[in-house]
């Protein structure tokens, strides 16, 4: 089968698709064909070794993939050959087979299609666990998105408007909050032309309270003086490349919490509480209720290119590699 491989770590031009042996299942794992592979942050972090979790080289990115599940280890009993399923495998997604722990794979209902599902549930799934386990979001609050126009950003605008927030986008070009709008944001913020703080004064005067901030650097202070009393600002990721150093005192003169958002390891030590999360979703995704805007599709050989087009924060929405 083909992969495409990082054998050394560096940037996507390091990338080569090469001819690998088809992956040996192990007792707990399932092995899917693969169909699609979303492309996501934490890809381009893993072949920079910049990320938390260290796969030995050789290896293949793409943590989110849709196909068709062709074999199954002795223990696994959740999905059979045959099964039409989603799996957050976290890496080996970009090639053509691919063997996941079944606790990570889930069965797709037939109204959701590979595509969607590959660009739908690794952003949303995220965002998800932000706002409905760590921010314990309520319908009447007010909800600010940094980076909202990203993968993860815009699934954060769909859920908070789902849940019945009202949301403040915030995002660097018109071209980016026109999606945003798009996808139900109430209010938008430029912050390459705006001061976020002071724009977030004229916009809700009396502050936000939750923060969802996948960015990091120069707006991260910013963003947590926007907080209300017990405001929760939610650390994310850093896709500026920079963490912040937030100024302890605010966070205790306004009551607010600063609060980790780690979904790999939500997932992997509290899989009974992501499957029933997966399984909302599921529900919404089938009816309608939540899709992810999809920037391009690539080919497998394209596929270094997607990950250097979500490192030069060319994608809007998502971006997606076709393999079948």
């Amino acid at each position: 089968m083909k992969a495409l491989l990082c054998r050394t770590f560096g940037l996507p031009a390091t990338l080569e698709v090469a001819e690998v042996p088809q992956p040996q299942l192990q007792a707990d794992e399932v092995l899917i064909k693969v169909s699609c592979c979303g492309v996501n942050f934490p890809d381009t972090l893993l072949i920079q070794n910049k990320y938390q979790y260290k796969p030995a080289l050789p290896f293949s990115p793409g943590g989110e993939v849709a196909g068709t599940v062709v074999a199954v280890g002795d223990q696994v009993t959740s999905v059979q050959p045959g099964t039409r399923v989603v799996a957050l495998c976290g890496w080996g997604g970009f090639a053509h087979y691919a063997a996941v722990n079944s606790s990570r794979v889930f069965a797709l209902p037939p109204a959701i299609d590979f595509q969607n599902a590959a660009t739908t549930f690794y952003n949303f799934a995220t965002a998800y666990h932000a706002l409905k386990d760590r921010a314990q979001l309520k319908p009447g609050e007010t909800l600010l998105v940094l980076g909202a126009a990203g993968g993860v950003g815009l699934a954060t605008v769909v859920l908070g408007k789902l849940m019945g927030a009202t949301v403040i986008a915030a995002a660097s070009t018109h071209d980016k909050l026109a999606l945003c709008k798009k996808k139900g944001a109430d209010f938008l913020i430029n912050y390459s032309t705006h001061d976020l703080k002071e724009a977030i004064k004229e916009t809700k005067k009396g502050g936000v309270d939750v923060v969802f901030d996948p960015v990091g650097g120069l707006y991260a202070e910013a963003a947590l003086r926007t907080l209300i009393w017990r405001g929760r600002h939610l650390v994310v990721g850093f896709t500026s490349g920079t963490v912040p150093a937030f100024a302890a005192n605010v966070a205790l003169l306004k009551g607010a919490s600063i609060v980790g958002v780690f979904y790999s390891g939500f997932a992997q030590k509290e899989p009974a509480r992501n499957a029933e999360n997966m399984h909302e979703l599921m529900q919404w995704s089938a009816t309608g209720k939540i899709n992810q805007a999809i920037y391009k599709t690539y080919s497998l050989e394209q596929a270094a290119q997607a990950l250097q087009d979500l490192i030069d924060r060319k994608v809007l929405g998502k971006a997606v590699v076709q393999l079948d």
